[in-house]
């Protein structure tokens, strides 16, 4: 009885130990199986430097902001080391000498910075901040809500379509106006609506392309916008971030304690080689070195490519479903570099080595929209990496000392494009001549940047892949396009976190929600399986 359990999860990220927190905490006999040696998948601290093992950086993903209160107070996250500090403005310097500073709570200092570029922009922005907040009063519950089977006439589903219907209710006729022009137009055309700064419209862009295999000009930008605006850490500012103390290893080991702490057992080194399913209902798994699990709940929140062409015989599955999988995109052209530096960047248009508040927020590298579009053409029509990458950067340790010694910083930089294919091979000497190429942007801003740095980790989408599973490099486990969000993600008449087999629940970032460590798709594949009853042990 050793193996026989209530509920399987595949998957020990923070959407797999989150659905094991719940389903422990429900009563449920409940293991997580983890393929590496460590839990927390993207949401990870490392030492990447054997010479420096007291350097520590957040390896992959580096801010959180989307996560739930629910989860965090029913898996009483805080209780077992979550704590995540806001950090400071948005910044961006100029070649100029002139710099944006956008901050979440101080609309004069953001009239002052923006009306050095344009006073018709800063006279904008409180109105789009009114505007953005109005739309994700309304979108942003809807991320708490199991998508509707549109286009099912059965009865229950005519229901929960009639009410998310009723919720969003009242939109009105601009209301739907403004959600259709968010879902479907490119960030670049939604901000020539509003703003004329090139400047202004950059610093605004970054949100609208992060972790996309698209540029400003893309349809559907705009979504991604949104989608990285809604959520806060608790201090109420819409699209707010913050730095974990710790890094984002911290915020998945509060998540593996929480679960451990009501009983959940974690499993390292235990890779999953099959779902087991018999007569269409799954009866447990088969880890690679043959050992065999029973239950009769499994959650999966590894990638679906993974979980449903690899771990699931094609003969157990729809024929469409499976060809929806198979078309399920998910490329990427991200790189994560992280750096350790011997100081801060002095920037020419805020001189200092001192800490200074345009250090402990985004310290971005994207000069205008087009500079972004650039950027994406490189990679996706003339197969190179980008000569001028766009940059989102952050340097935690200035809120966070605990990742690096006294007087040393972590610089962590998303950076974007190189070629989608590029995660068929490691491209190490091309990834280290696009990091030079980056080094030197930001030494034009700040000229001591290069000769302070101390190391560097770059990722590619070929590490990505290889090492987190992230098919195609892509950290949504699929590509926020408005023909994958929603009731589409991943699959129509799938959306809802069950699967084709009963007592298979999907959970992962590819579900609807996912993106960001949110822990949404693992917390709703809980609800699902205690909505169907398909664990007994569950309250």
């Amino acid at each position: 009885m050793s193996n026989v359990y209530d509920a399987i999860v595949i998957g020990g990220g923070h959407n797999g130990l989150i659905s094991a927190g719940f389903f422990a905490k429900a009563g449920a006999r409940t293991v997580v199986l983890e393929a590496r040696n460590k839990t927390g998948g993207a949401a990870d601290t490392s030492s990447p430097w054997p010479e420096h093992p007291d350097f520590k950086v957040t390896t992959y993903s580096y801010v959180m902001s989307l996560m739930p209160p629910t989860i965090i107070r029913e898996l009483q996250l805080d209780r077992h080391g979550y704590e995540v500090t806001p950090f400071g403005p948005y910044y961006q310097a100029y070649p100029d000498g002139r710099a944006i500073k956008l901050y979440a709570d101080d609309a004069k200092k953001n009239y002052e910075s923006i009306s050095q570029f344009s006073k018709k922009d800063a006279e904008t922005m409180p109105k789009w901040d009114a505007w953005l907040s109005g739309v994700a009063d309304v979108l942003g519950p809807l991320l708490l809500q199991v998508p509707p089977r549109l286009g099912s006439m059965r009865v229950r589903d005519l229901l929960e379509q009639l009410r998310v219907a009723w919720k969003t209710r009242g939109l009105g006729i601009r209301g739907v106006g403004d959600v259709t022009k968010l879902f479907t137009m490119s960030v670049s055309d939604l901000l020539n609506e509003w703003f004329e700064s090139d400047p202004v419209k950059g610093m605004l862009t970054v949100n609208g392309v992060i972790g996309t295999w698209a540029g400003p000009d893309s349809p559907g930008t705009a979504y991604v916008m949104l989608h990285h605006s809604i959520g806060d850490v608790g201090d109420g500012h819409l699209g707010s971030w913050g730095y974990q103390r710790g890094g984002m290893g911290a915020v998945s080991d509060a998540c593996r304690r929480a679960a451990e702490s009501f009983g959940a057992e974690i499993r390292t080194d235990a890779r999953v080689g099959k779902i087991l399913v018999r007569d269409g209902r799954t009866v447990g798994v088969a880890l690679e070195n043959g050992e065999e699990l029973r239950a009769p709940v499994v959650v999966t929140t590894v990638h679906p490519k993974i979980a449903f062409l690899k771990l699931i015989d094609e003969t157990d599955l729809p024929a469409d479903f499976v060809r929806d999988i198979r078309n399920w995109r998910t490329r990427s052209g991200v790189v994560k570099i992280n750096f350790a530096i011997s100081e801060l960047p002095d920037f020419i248009a805020d001189p200092g080595k001192n800490l200074q508040d345009h250090h402990t927020g985004s310290v971005e590298l994207c000069f205008s929209a087009d500079f972004a579009e650039k950027a994406f053409q490189d990679a996706h029509f003339l197969r190179k990496a980008s000569e001028r990458p766009f940059v989102d950067g952050v340097i935690p340790t200035t809120l966070d000392p605990t990742l690096m010694p006294e007087g040393v910083h972590n610089f962590s930089m998303f950076t974007q494009w190189v070629p989608d294919d590029w995660v068929d091979e490691p491209h190490r000497d091309e990834l280290e001549q696009y990091a030079d190429r980056i080094v030197d942007l930001y030494t034009e801003l700040a000229p001591n940047f290069k000769s302070s740095v101390i190391e560097r980790q770059i990722i590619g989408p070929y590490d990505m892949e290889q090492e987190l599973g992230l098919i195609g490099g892509n950290i949504f486990h699929g590509e926020l396009s408005v023909d994958q969000l929603f009731h589409m993600r991943p699959a129509p008449g799938y959306a809802d976190y069950r699967t084709p087999i009963h007592g298979l629940y999907h959970g992962s970032s590819a579900t609807h929600a996912g993106g960001g460590v949110c822990g949404i798709p693992g917390w709703q594949a809980f609800r699902q399986a205690k909505r169907d009853r398909s664990v007994a042990s569950t309250k």
